[in-house]
């Protein structure tokens, strides 16, 4: 019992926790700021300010608020008057800026809270995320370095919007200095539907905004639930599987101490008529089997209460940090109201069992308890005799038709074992598949080749369009590796610098890479469309069409150092491992449009018979003059959210099938103890210890054989139902590869299992039963 509640409460503790301390936030400040649940750029060349404004009147919208001027996709660099001269002239990535009448207004729609410094003031000031900027610069200046003049602007406060609707705050003033330096100003509207609930709510109400705009002028639109993931996603991706263990361990709570206290009931039939006779109540009886229960359970409550905030705290700090919460600590009111909940259908399932004991008349305690057990199932008996099978196994498949309901009992508590284990094989192949294919991609190589310049820089350190992020020349490159011996394919990529318009501005910015060469060896998935195959298309990543809600077919904007190009989306992929937000194209789609591709590394697979270390040497001789290395390719990098989910579900895992043996083993002491004089006689007849074992464990056998036929299926539907929520959770839709793991040669074995647990279950009491002396299985007559 203590096991089982424990289990069951170190899971609904973590999940309730989890759900309360990523969500709670979150939901407040959207409430308090009143968060829009659509923000929509529109193209400034496309809709005029009063078409903006007159989409606030489309199907569905209740409040709107705009338009507001905003410039999206803008280059910019930390200025070189930062005091941190590590930071100072780095790549500060690309940000959205937008302005407002009042920076610093508490009513109205989308309200902007300040964490630090002040709004800013004047044409030559902006406010920003922390995120979006290095903090230790806090109060320098934030150049724009892809407008011509390189405006700069002094960083005087931290601050933003709940929805990431902008990701810099300038005054009208400073946003029109941004304007005369040639950035692109587009205009955004704020909505609030009836309805947004949901992505299908969202993605409606969008195309309500964008019906009742010119056509195509609609350039992207960022939903709250995009927000909401970025900011809880992770941490809630543990809580569909946590829910799902915490009610199969509180079924079994609940079906363990049924089967314990009325096993306790039923073996003590004879010592409850001697505590009636002395004079005790039916209420004190039944309080004294109830504690039975009370205190094992209580004491697995405080357990799973105590390891269920341990365990919480590694999983919240990454979400707690990104939500500026205070503390990495599951709320109080979790830690009282799952154990004084688990405690009460303890004890109401203890009482019932009990109360029948109490009700039980002293006279017939007496008698009942000093006469040997009799059961039915004589016609399973004789049908079973027949068979073809030694006897004591015939004896063992009749027992459970003797007492179908303890049959049911232990069938019950196999099932629940089988179900664990299904749910707990395919989630655990689940989460390998996944860590198999999102480090696939780009990731994949025997070698990489790098420019030797970065050879012992840090992945990362210099943005794509820092003057110090070295660059290879593709075409000599490949031709060099085509050149090589043992080269059995090839393909270069890197960041362009560039980013999307309509692109969520909270987060990861949006990242494209631009390809040269054949990759279709490196695992990457497609979820829908097809891969590009000309100039002018791009595959887009599946987080990032979710986000921005791209469709394949649809158009989307690239931005390079101000300049723009249009391109068709014809897929949607996986993962590149390579970010959240990524999309990818061939490098002639840049070249063709008058923007640079850049390429930063090749990856290269080699031949199956060639050493790694002598084409190495060869290739080197041809990279050399190119200022390109070859590297080894390192790719160690694992997800360590997919890992500790791996661990909890394998420790939740074993403890509830623990659980489930244990709940047979019980109910098969309990039969065992009963039958104990009717195995006195078959030993007397001379069964001997081996034909004792084989006839007890036979008697489970049938019983866990149609547990696990049930159970599997069960633990498959789990699977099904847990799996794709854990995805949405962090925004993304899993391919076959790792949503469909389930084969037949993993199911076989798992309708199994039913045996395994029930026969583990049953191996002690069989062990019992052999060794026990005839002539003391006879005198307890």
């Amino acid at each position: 019992m203590a096991l089982t509640t424990f289990a069951a409460v170190t899971s609904s503790v973590l999940s309730l926790g989890l759900l309360a301390v990523v969500q709670a936030p979150f939901d407040h400040a959207f409430s308090a700021r009143n968060g829009a649940h659509l923000a929509v750029q529109f193209d400034g060349s496309k809709a005029t300010a009063a078409q903006a404004a007159s989409t606030a009147h489309a199907a569905g919208v209740t409040e709107a608020s705009g338009p507001y001027p905003i410039a999206a996709a803008l280059d910019t660099t930390v200025g070189t008057d930062c005091p941190k001269k590590d930071s100072a002239g780095h790549d500060n990535g690309p940000i959205t800026v937008s302005t407002r009448p009042d920076l610093g207004s508490t009513s109205g729609m989308d309200q902007l809270v300040l964490t630090q410094g002040r709004w800013p003031t004047g044409p030559g000031e902006i406010a920003l995320p922390w995120q979006h900027y290095a903090t230790d610069c806090f109060g320098a200046s934030v150049v724009f370095s892809s407008l011509p003049g390189k405006p700069s602007f002094k960083v005087v406060g931290f601050g933003g919007s709940v929805t990431n609707s902008a990701t810099a705050f300038a005054t009208a003033d400073g946003f029109a200095r941004l304007t005369a330096a040639g950035a692109k100003s587009d205009r955004q509207m704020l909505y609030r539907f009836a309805k947004a609930g949901t992505a299908a709510d969202i993605t409606t109400g969008k195309r309500a905004v964008a019906a009742a705009a010119p056509a195509g002028a609609v350039a992207g639109g960022q939903s709250y639930l995009t927000a909401e993931q970025q900011a809880t996603g992770n941490a809630k991706a543990y809580v569909p599987f946590l829910i799902a263990f915490g009610i199969l361990g509180l079924f079994m709570s609940v079906l363990i101490i049924s089967i314990v206290v009325s096993g306790a009931v039923a073996s003590g039939i004879r010592r409850i008529g001697i505590l009636k006779s002395l004079g005790f109540t039916p209420s004190q009886v039944a309080r004294a089997y109830t504690a039975q229960a009370m205190i094992p359970a209580t004491f697995g409550v405080v357990l799973g209460t105590v390891f269920g905030n341990l365990l919480a705290v590694p999983i919240l700090d990454g979400a707690t940090k990104q939500l500026g919460a205070a503390s990495t600590t599951i709320p109080l009111w979790v830690s009282a109201v799952v154990p004084l909940g688990t405690l009460l259908i303890v004890g109401v399932t203890a009482l019932i069992p009990a109360l029948r004991a109490g009700r039980m008349p002293t006279v017939r305690a007496l008698v009942v308890g000093r006469a040997p057990k009799t059961g039915g199932g004589r016609t399973a008996q004789r049908l079973a005799s027949r068979l073809p099978l030694p006897r004591a196994v015939s004896l063992g498949l009749a027992q459970p038709f003797a007492r179908p309901g303890r049959a049911v009992l232990v069938g019950a508590a196999v099932l629940f074992g089988v179900v664990s284990a299904t749910f707990a094989v395919g989630l655990e192949s689940g989460f390998n598949r996944y860590l198999d294919t999102s480090t696939s991609g780009f990731s994949v190589a025997s070698k990489i080749v790098i420019p030797t310049a970065d050879v012992d820089v840090p992945w990362g350190l210099y943005g794509p369009n820092d003057p110090r992020h070295h660059h290879l020349d593709a075409a000599k490159v490949a031709a060099a590796l085509a050149g090589t011996p043992g080269t059995k394919a090839a393909f270069g990529w890197g960041e362009s610098g560039a980013t999307m318009v309509g692109g969520p501005p909270g987060g990861e910015p949006t990242t494209v890479f631009t390809v040269t060469g054949d990759f279709s060896w490196t695992g990457l998935e497609l979820l829908s469309g097809r891969w590009y195959s000309a100039p002018g298309e791009v595959v887009v990543g599946d987080k990032l069409a979710s986000a921005a809600g791209i469709h394949v077919g649809d158009n989307v904007t690239v931005v390079q150092q101000n300049k723009r190009v249009s391109l068709k989306v014809v897929g949607i992929n996986f993962d590149t491992n390579m970010g959240d937000y990524t999309a990818m194209t061939d490098a002639a789609s840049f070249t063709a449009a008058g923007l640079t591709p850049r390429i930063d590394q090749f990856n290269v697979e080699l031949a199956s018979n060639v050493s790694g270390s002598d084409w190495s040497t060869s290739a080197a001789a041809a990279l050399t003059p190119l200022n390109a290395s070859v590297l080894s390719n390192s790719n160690a990098g694992k997800n360590i959210v997919v890992i500790i989910m791996g661990a909890l579900v394998a420790t939740l895992t074993l403890m509830l099938i623990a659980v489930a043996a244990l709940g047979v083993l019980s109910m098969v002491v309990q039969d065992t103890r009963e039958r104990v004089h009717d195995l006195g006689i078959f030993k007397a007849l001379g069964m001997t210890p081996r034909q004792t074992i084989a006839m007890v464990l036979t008697s489970v056998t049938l019983t866990g054989l149609i547990a696990g036929l049930i159970g599997v299926p069960l633990g498959v539907a789990v699977e099904k139902a847990t799996l794709t929520p854990m995805g949405n959770a962090i925004g993304r839709h899993l391919p076959p590869s790792v949503s469909h793991v389930y084969s037949a040669g993993l199911l076989i074995p798992l309708l199994a299992g039913g045996i395994v647990i029930a026969l583990l279950g049953a191996l002690l009491p069989a062990s019992w039963a052999a060794r026990t002396r005839t002539a003391t299985a006879l005198r307890t007559e």
